[in-house]
């Protein structure tokens, strides 16, 4: 089959260098790529999250399967021109995708579902920010209800800093802002992949939202990640697809806008059992570079099925029992308005060290085709071995060899894992 990935992301290049393994595939485009998905796909100019586009360019390669990677194209409505063209496409409606779109929704959608998560308070305003602030007392949880790439959460101690947050969100049109309880314990990333109707998880990941080490400074996209999690209860993916993932497609479903895609369920494993932080309906980045690294069942098989509503008939995922490890180098000042356009150097020698893959995120290249940061999270430094501690030396020592002006990432990406300090909170 030919498929088509739209995006042009470190997640995207993951998602390309798996379809480009799968024997099934004969081609596979990027709607735009990178200089890194080059290397495997043929780059296609455009912007993804124009459905005309997007159409245009399925016809023209008569295109077998579309693959959404990023949120805007999905809440665009992409997906929904692709299959009115009469393509399969593996990425959820733009009604559907208001899950992500919307945290209030998530939360309605939720409570109709009867699926745990925080208490919540959707504030228009900032009187009554003040009155939710009160009501659920520190730590504070301020969360932008629309998409903000991963950057619009604030938890905080400091009620002036949450009050500041929702402020500037509510200043913006159609401003809303979702109050929520501070939820304990280690988090949690599990893909769900529905059809609509049947669930399949793939394994879970754990990501590192804050830019420094011990996870201080604000939030970024993901500064890395790990998986497998050795330390969840046994019981933790039966118990998600039962208690939180099939209740929400099944709702979904009832509401008449059925969910195909993934259901990224982002989880806090509290002294209470699992609770839902967020829903995202896309892969998510940086989990998903480890996430595929292990996948050994070939992909664009498993992606069909759920596109065709054919999931329960899939046989169960294969993986590799390794270990990876993802971290993120990022440019200088990123979270903030990251330097572009220096050189990178150095991603052949980091792909020397035993194990390792160098995906592109930020990245272009000049007038004299060198590489050059072009975002904020640039490179995704990928290691798989047979361990945790393994696993984490090679990536950093794969980091070690790149070189970027400014370039910054993360030193204790699964150091906790690895020294076996995660922990999750008990009942009293």
């Amino acid at each position: 089959m030919v498929v088509l990935v739209l995006g042009s992301g470190a997640r995207e290049h993951a998602l390309v260098r798996s379809l480009a393994r799968d024997p099934s595939v004969d081609e596979v485009l990027a709607l735009p790529g990178n200089p890194g998905i080059a290397a495997l796909a043929r780059c296609l100019p455009g912007d993804p999250a124009d459905p005309a586009t997007v159409v245009a360019a399925t016809r023209a390669a008569e295109v077998d399967l579309v693959v959404v990677g990023p949120e805007a194209p999905l809440v665009a409505g992409v997906a929904d021109a692709v299959r009115a063209a009469g393509v399969d496409c593996f990425g959820p409606s733009a009604r559907a995708a208001l899950l992500e779109a919307s945290k209030a929704f998530a939360k309605e959608v939720m409570a109709a579902a009867g699926v745990p998560t925080a208490a919540a308070h959707v504030c228009t305003d900032v009187a009554q920010v003040e009155q939710a602030l009160e009501a659920t007392g520190a730590p504070y949880v301020v969360k932008e209800d629309g998409l903000a790439a991963g950057k619009g959460v604030v938890v905080t101690e400091d009620r002036d800093a949450a009050l500041d947050h929702a402020a500037a969100c509510l200043s913006r049109e159609g401003g809303r802002v979702v109050v929520e309880d501070h939820l304990d314990g280690p988090e949690v990333s599990l893909f769900c992949l529905s059809d609509g109707a049947e669930v399949v998880a793939l394994e879970p990941a754990q990501d590192f939202k804050r830019v420094g080490q011990g996870d201080t400074g604000p939030n970024t996209g993901g500064m890395g990640a790990y998986s497998p999690l050795t330390w969840v209860p046994e019981d933790l993916v039966p118990d998600v697809l039962r208690t939180i993932a099939r209740p929400t497609v099944a709702e979904m479903a009832r509401r008449g806008m059925p969910f195909v895609g993934v259901l990224y369920v982002g989880l806090a494993l509290t002294s209470s059992g699992p609770r839902v932080v967020e829903f995202n309906a896309r892969f998510g980045d940086p989990e998903t570079q480890v996430v595929l690294a292990r996948l050994r069942t070939p992909l664009a098989g498993v992606l069909r099925a759920a596109a065709r509503g054919e999931l329960a008939a899939l046989a169960p995922l294969e993986w590799d029992p390794r270990t990876g490890v993802n971290v993120v180098l990022a440019a200088e000042h990123y979270p903030g308005t990251p330097a572009t356009g220096d050189p990178v150097s150095g991603t052949e020698q980091a792909e020397q060290v035993e194990g390792v893959h160098v995906l592109h995120a930020g990245t272009a290249t000049d007038d004299h085709g060198a590489l050059v940061s072009s975002g904020g999270r640039v490179l995704s430094v990928v290691a798989v071995a047979d361990d945790l501690p393994r696993a984490r030396e090679q990536a950093y020592a794969a980091v070690g060899r790149i070189g970027l002006r400014g370039g910054h990432s993360r030193p204790d990406i699964a150091l906790a894992a690895a020294q076996g300090r995660v922990r999750i909170p008990q009942e009293d």
